[in-house]
């Protein structure tokens, strides 16, 4: 009787925490929550003074007196009060009235995290006011998410393309049985950016002019027609603002060490993937997820390096935290793939 009550006052919640966005799956009522994974804190009282789009908003734009951080880096925590601090805000504002209960929390994670990262996981997200904390790994909640039959003991390969890591894992029979967990993802790809238009014009531009550019024109294979788009940024060597013309060709100069490091990773997947499941991989195909997967190409790239099919997800940005709506809507039939976390 106890728990139906505390589960009428407080609403299971489904948590995809990603270096770039992080999105928060209520059960019963879908994604509600769908912001940047930023942070602006006051440097004199550390003081968090906005969370989400209203920190991004920000970003690149604030006074001495205010700095805007990401409390996640390459899929992990990089600063514990921080991501606890936004984890709580964003539970708040799920939870609407239901002051008086504590939520279950399934949180997604990069399949490569060490047992420190776990504990650090899981005391944020206990800290920020859940009642129970379950893992699951990215790739297996993507694979959940789509719609795969996980638990059959056919072969399904997921590729996971995120801001701070890809994740590539072949899943059968509720597990997985290889995979690859490399930390170059989208924000990579924006560093990537910022170094090439550095070196190449002197031009100075912040990490979310490198993120639009990736948008507008960035692609992983060549496309026709090419595209172009216009940069503002400082001069270094002058100091003063510059406008350049900037082609998709260049931008995919910029992108081909990170975009080779995430081939890489897939190749290193298949090498280790069991000849029986290989087959199922070739009649299958493999599946891309993750906001990379909208990179332009990228599927067509991955189809040329492999010879296999590739097949990109439908709304690839929310698969993983839909994922973990249908693992909050069954427990006890995802709890074998669950990831088991020692309490130190």
């Amino acid at each position: 009787m106890s728990f139906t009550f505390r589960e009428f006052f407080a609403n299971d919640v489904g948590i995809d925490l990603g270096t770039a966005n992080t999105l928060v799956y209520v059960r019963g009522k879908g994604i509600v929550v769908n912001e940047p994974s930023i942070v602006a804190v006051d440097r004199q009282t550390q003081q968090v003074l906005a969370i989400g789009n209203e920190a991004k908003e920000m970003l690149g734009r604030t006074p001495e007196d205010v700095m805007t951080i990401r409390p996640l880096k390459d899929g992990v925590i990089a600063d514990f009060e921080k991501t606890e601090e936004m984890l709580r805000a964003f539970i708040r504002k799920v939870q609407n009235n239901r002051l008086f209960g504590r939520p279950r929390i399934v949180i997604c994670v990069p399949s490569g995290i060490t047992e420190v990262e776990k504990r650090a996981v899981r005391d944020s997200a206990e800290s920020a006011g859940a009642r129970e904390v379950f893992l699951i790994a990215e790739p297996m909640a993507a694979a959940i998410g789509i719609g795969l039959p996980v638990e059959l003991p056919v072969g399904n390969m997921v590729i996971d393309v995120g801001g701070g890591t890809s994740e590539i894992a072949v899943i059968a029979l509720s597990g997985i049985v290889a995979s690859t967990s490399i930390r170059v993802g989208g924000d990579e790809m924006d560093r990537a950016i910022v170094q090439f238009l550095k070196k190449k014009y002197n031009l100075l531009i912040g990490e979310r002019t490198a993120e639009q550019i990736k948008i507008e024109i960035a692609s992983a294979t060549e496309i026709d027609p090419e595209l172009e788009t216009r940069v503002k940024g400082r001069d270094l060597v002058g100091g003063i603002p510059k406008t350049i013309i900037l082609s998709s060709s260049e931008v995919r100069e910029a992108l081909s060490e990170p975009i080779a490091q995430i081939v890489d990773a897939v190749r290193i997947s298949l090498e280790r993937t069991p000849p029986e499941l290989a087959a199922d991989i070739l009649d299958r195909g493999i599946i891309l997820s993750g906001g990379g997967a909208l990179l332009r190409g990228l599927d067509q790239r991955l189809r040329e390096e492999t010879n296999l099919p590739i097949n990109v997800v439908e709304d690839p940005l929310t698969c993983v935290v839909r994922g973990t709506g249908k693992v909050l809507e069954n427990l006890s039939e995802y709890s074998k793939m669950l990831m088991v976390g020692r309490r130190m």
